[in-house]
């Protein structure tokens, strides 16, 4: 038996979910594919599936055999990445998670220019707000904005966005437009739910204040607020590429100009320095040139933690 290849359409019948899937991916047959298994479970003598007419699903062992299958399987194919270039070669699962607004707005076009590229990746993108566990949850890739990253984190800071006050020209003809810092305390702000404390700190020309604000309306998705702000519903502090193209139109307005806050940072997090996967670091310099291009992020003057 050939136990690498036994060991790759494990692997890839644990992330594709059936023996179909996996089968047609290979250029093989079901019976093929199950016969291949079958063999790597004798050979083991564990069960790696449970076997069900619902479909079958790795067993405990076969999980955990699946971390340690896998990581094999990259590292050989990384291996042959670094004798035959880094051009065509890249295959596999790429799992990748990012906070839900950059995601929808940004990233998801991103992946797809990136997939076009690379037809033997596959990328299964994970939208939410929380920090995940990059080893407990199999994300081979992370995007994290702003915030303060653990101690142990691993990657690389990808840009720096701007953060602005903003609002729709319909409210300030009906507000008035602020003068001051404190004269946002008299006005409705937007902000996210998630956002500890309403007080905003500013900053001008080495000059910081610090106002505390009023929020009626809190939303934890920033394409909710950038909605909610060309509707009129108040005055938001955004990150330029949330809202460049919406200043750029005149459907929102800057507020007290020469004032901004602190910068929001972009970094990319993965689980180990050591070891990345072929497409891993496709996709990576893939998005490190693709972010350079995109309007509202400068770049690090330092690129890596």
């Amino acid at each position: 038996m050939d136990t690498l290849r036994a060991m790759r359409t494990f692997v890839r019948t644990v992330e594709l979910g059936s023996l179909s899937a996996a089968a047609r991916e290979f250029g093989t047959t079901q019976p093929t594919v199950s016969k291949q298994l079958a063999q790597l479970e004798q050979q083991l003598a564990v069960r790696l599936f449970e076997r069900s007419t619902r479909g079958l699903a790795p067993t405990e062992q076969g999980q955990r055999f699946y971390r340690d299958a896998k990581l094999l399987v990259e590292q050989f194919d990384a291996a042959v990445g670094e004798v035959q270039g880094m051009g065509g070669q890249a295959s596999g699962l790429l799992r990748i998670n990012a906070p839900v607004g950059l995601g929808q707005y940004r990233i998801n076009a991103m992946v797809q220019q990136f997939l076009a590229a690379h037809p033997r990746i596959d990328i299964e993108l994970i939208l939410n707000d929380r920090f995940a566990d990059l080893v407990e949850e199999g994300v081979d890739i992370a995007f994290r904005l702003g915030g303060t990253l653990p101690p142990d984190a691993i990657g690389r800071h990808l840009a720096s966005t701007p953060r602005m006050l903003v609002a729709s020209p319909a409210y300030l003809a009906r507000r008035g437009a602020p003068a001051v810092p404190g004269d946002l305390e008299e006005h409705d702000f937007v902000r996210f739910a998630w956002t500890p404390g309403a007080a905003l700190d500013l900053l001008r020309d080495g000059e910081e204040a610090r106002v505390p604000t009023s929020s009626r309306y809190r939303v934890n998705n920033a394409l909710a607020i950038r909605e909610a702000l060309v509707l009129g519903s108040g005055i938001g502090l955004c990150p330029e590429w949330l809202v460049r193209d919406l200043l750029d139109s005149g459907e929102l307005v800057r507020v007290l100009a020469e004032w901004s806050a602190r910068p929001q940072e972009l970094h990319l997090l993965y689980p180990s320095r050591q070891y990345q996967p072929l497409r891993a670091r496709l996709f990576i310099e893939f998005a490190v040139d693709y972010f350079r291009s995109l309007p509202g992020f400068a770049q690090p003057s330092a690129g890596r933690r």
